[in-house]
């Protein structure tokens, strides 16, 4: 009897599971995924005010703030788009940093608002100079410049900008800009303080250090955030943080909300609560660590330049000359079922991206890394062997001065 199945679909199956280490959309655990099993309610009535309170409360700690945080059904992108047009008026004069693909979009999308926008060019391998922040805002004797766009955690390239001295720098400077920074890719997994860090406007997304499928956005406001939306000209309806904000304070939603990715939001914030915040990032810098010791034991080149600003989240590795880093990942795809990261924008084909974030633990680490290096032998990219042994020396050295801090004194 001839089975029903074609041979391409029995040939398309593989066995194991699939390694996505793109730096984002991450791995969804199965706690998140069971607890987004189950059946819709009904986001008027008296069941959902608990689940409302719940998230709207979790993600206050997540941001580490007291301020108010906004959840909208959408992407990053629209993320971003709620914080212009809350915040700022056609024909205001923003300073936005080129860091990367994802710096260079938003400030696109700035231009598509009417908005003056200053972009200062950047190489891509290096985060936001603070100093150079700092002349420039006071150059800016008008106060002209309504305010500063910093993408937190460039994914586009693994850069890190460093938003205490930039906070630091506008303080100096005694510039009352407004502070927006995009933490799309390092929220829940790299240490931010929202409050602490005096940020006006946090954008970030669901589908990365917060482990859930892609389709929240959040933006966390602060007071003087919230008195530029009172009286800046950029019309807005879904996007209007005033019409949440009303409706949030009974811990509902203006219109109808994406319930079953709040019930996995809940869950993701109990996990990350659950290991502590600190343990969270700690875990992220060792696996961050670990990879970098791989990439140059590999004899490859980090693409991120100062130690200061790698970043924790993901690693992009730059290709030897000669060598495309598409044709790798499409290598490491078919031959050891691992997802890398393309390269973006100006740096397509020359870097490859390493995404160690979310749900993550050392073995996944070691098991990534194992398939780029295997990637690398298959695809002929010129390399020394030895990245993963130099990745697992790094996590057990850590690992033994963590459980053994003794041991400290005598290294």
């Amino acid at each position: 009897m001839q089975s029903k199945f074609s041979k391409e679909a029995i040939v398309a199956h593989r066995p194991g599971r699939h390694f996505l280490q793109i730096p984002g959309p991450t791995n969804v655990p199965d706690r998140v995924l069971r607890a987004m099993d189950r059946p819709v309610i009904d986001h008027r009535g008296p069941d959902f005010p608990p689940l409302g309170k719940a998230i709207l409360e979790g993600c206050r700690a997540i941001f580490q703030t007291s301020d108010p945080v906004v959840v909208f059904p959408c992407s990053g992108t629209g993320a971003w788009e709620a914080c212009i047009v809350n915040t700022l008026s056609p024909g205001d004069k923003v300073l936005a940093f080129e860091t990367g693909q994802f710096a260079v979009l938003w400030q696109a999308m700035a231009l598509r608002w009417g908005l003056d926008v200053e972009l200062v060019p950047g190489d891509w391998r290096h985060g936001v100079d603070p100093a150079d922040l700092e002349a420039r805002l006071i150059e800016d004797r008008t106060h002209a410049i309504r305010a500063v766009m910093v993408v937190h955690n460039e994914t586009s390239t693994g850069v890190t900008s460093r938003i205490p001295e930039i906070r630091r720098a506008m303080d100096n400077a005694r510039h009352p800009a407004l502070l927006m920074v995009d933490t799309v890719s390092s929220l829940g997994s790299i240490d931010y303080r929202h409050s602490e860090w005096g940020v006006d406007v946090t954008v970030a997304g669901s589908q990365k250090g917060l482990m859930l499928p892609p389709g929240l956005g959040f933006n966390a406001v602060s007071k003087k955030a919230i008195a530029a939306s009172k009286s800046n000209r950029i019309p807005r309806s879904y996007w209007d943080w005033d019409e949440m904000l009303k409706s949030n304070a009974t811990f509902f939603f203006p219109y109808t909300p994406a319930t079953n990715l709040l019930y996995g939001l809940r869950e993701a914030i109990a996990m990350l609560l659950e290991e502590g915040l600190e343990t969270v990032f700690s875990r992220h810098r060792r696996h961050g660590q670990a990879t970098r010791a791989a990439v140059r034991r590999w004899g490859l080149e980090i693409l991120a330049l100062d130690p200061r600003e790698y970043s924790n989240a993901l690693t992009a590795v730059v290709m030897p000359q000669g060598h495309d880093a598409d044709h790798f990942r499409n290598v490491t795809l078919e031959k050891y079922d691992i997802s890398l990261g393309t390269g973006l924008g100006k740096v397509k084909g020359q870097v490859f991206r390493i995404g160690h974030l979310g749900d993550f633990n050392d073995l996944m680490l070691i098991g990534t890394l194992g398939g780029v290096e295997m990637g690398l032998r298959a695809a002929g990219v010129p390399h020394q062997a030895g990245g993963v042994q130099a990745a697992m020396d790094s996590l057990s050295t850590e690992t033994t001065l963590a459980t053994h801090p003794e041991f400290t004194a005598v290294r």
